[in-house]
């Protein structure tokens, strides 16, 4: 809680910190600095090297820029040739996907078998572990409540500065088989606390594939269907990994390599991901979505829906940012491979559930929103992954507070990857330079201020 003193202090100050920490936007120019690690083309700044995940979205030949239609790429295996495999065989897809990503090869049957056990093993927190780190101080964000229990494992671990291989793989599987019972205690201890509600706990349960365990802890009845588990942990599948160049997966690059714990590592990661402009942008679309039901009168006319787009687009409509949320990717141009799969399994949701003409509204979007984007810029523009699922965290009856942790539960694999990935081959603190721009001065002393 502020002072009065605190409070006025801030208030007079803030201004003049602004002021301070304003740069030229000319110097940027002037000196080549590659704002947000990207040349001037849109392509990213060349750092590392990894064989973990590939995001394909456009060639270059003869030094232009070439758009193609987008692929993903686990350990060089596309990632439709492994959903397709396991969805045409009823399997669900995480736990093979996560040993793929972790070990570099797909798993036999009795390897991923093995795996699979492990993982449910260790899904229990340790002793007094909900109590006192959960349960005590809970949190309105549970991004936030996700970060204090993975750095509050490192008390709970016998061995937790050892940096070898093997330490930090054991310590990679017992996150991974956490995570989901964190997040979800995280979310029931927040919703009692918080919003008033029944407190839920369900012990998470060692034969279960981990969407299925998910539902199963988030829901006060334990209850869940086989098509929305399955519609989960697709989900799950396509969010695991996305290359070295995503903001959370640079993080975990760049603590690693300072040599620190894995605990100190994910934690980084996950304060990266909870932000907006990363793993945050799917409530966005939820909310603009909302807003244009509420303002659109016929979901199905293709003028009323695009007069909406416009009206976002001039800053008249929805947060008056300018964006249409869940379009567009730095990296995808004709498409998002995750958004083209997504969409499909959502489709098949929505007819189940009885909303087909929501799902029709988000399909007009996706038609349109190109066609309104093309007036701001050149750019060719298709969804993104955020784009839809939202949308079906929403048909899962999964709530908001809910969806960015989701990505947590799935992106930790990929962090937990190239965290290994940088301890065996970066071999180099990550260090950038950024060029002081501001003109030397004269020391003032106290009595001529």
């Amino acid at each position: 809680m502020e002072s009065e003193l605190e409070r006025a202090f801030i208030d007079s100050m803030a201004e003049k910190t602004v002021a301070a920490d304003r740069i030229d936007p000319e110097l940027y120019e002037r000196f080549n600095v590659k704002r947000g690690l990207r040349n001037a083309d849109g392509t990213g700044v060349l750092v590392g090297l990894t064989e973990i995940g590939d995001v394909h979205g456009y060639i270059i030949d003869e030094g232009e820029k070439i758009a193609v239609p987008g692929k993903l790429f686990y350990r060089g295996i596309d990632v439709e040739d492994m959903v397709k495999s396991f969805q045409a065989e009823g399997r669900f897809g995480f736990e093979e996907t996560a040993y793929l990503i972790l070990f570099g090869n797909l798993p036999s049957k009795p390897e991923l078998d093995t795996f699979t056990k492990i993982l449910g093993e260790n899904r229990e927190l340790p002793d007094n572990f909900t109590e006192d780190m959960i349960f005590k101080a809970p949190s309105q964000n549970i991004m936030n409540k996700l970060a204090r229990a993975t750095l509050a494992s490192y008390s709970y671990d016998e061995n937790p500065e050892d940096n070898s291989i093997r330490n930090v793989l054991r310590q990679s599987i017992e996150l991974i088989a956490r995570f989901p019972t964190m997040a979800a205690y995280a979310f029931q201890t927040k919703r009692h606390y918080y919003d008033k509600e029944s407190l839920y706990i369900h012990s998470p349960c060692a034969n279960l594939q981990t969407a299925e365990n998910l539902l199963y802890m988030i829901r006060p009845d334990k209850a869940y269907s086989k098509l929305e588990a399955e519609l989960l942990d697709l989900s799950l599948v396509l969010h695991m990994e996305h290359g070295g160049g995503n903001n959370s997966t640079f993080a975990i690059h760049v603590v690693s390599s300072s040599d620190t714990d894995t605990y100190s590592s994910i934690a980084a990661a996950i304060g990266s991901l909870k932000g907006s402009k990363h793993g945050g942008a799917n409530i966005k679309v939820i909310q603009m979505i909302d807003d244009m039901k509420a303002n659109v009168k016929d979901w199905a006319d293709e003028e009323e829906v695009k007069a909406y787009l416009l009206r976002i687009l001039a800053k008249d409509a929805f947060d008056k940012s300018g964006l249409i949320y869940g379009m567009g990717h730095a990296v995808y141009t004709i498409s998002d491979p995750r958004a083209v799969v997504l969409r499909e399994k959502a489709k098949e949701l929505a007819a189940v559930k009885g909303i087909s003409d929501e799902f029709n509204l988000y399909s007009l979007v996706e038609r349109l929103a190109p066609q309104v984007l093309k007036m701001k810029s050149d750019k060719q523009i298709a969804p993104n992954v955020d784009f839809y699922s939202g949308f079906v965290y929403r048909m899962l009856n999964i709530p908001p507070e809910l969806f960015t942790p989701l990505f947590a539960i799935s992106r930790v694999v990929g962090w937990c990857a190239h965290r290994m990935e940088e301890i065996v081959s970066g071999d180099r603190i990550i260090r950038p330079a950024y060029k002081h721009v501001m003109s030397r001065r004269t020391f003032v002393p106290m009595g001529d201020r």
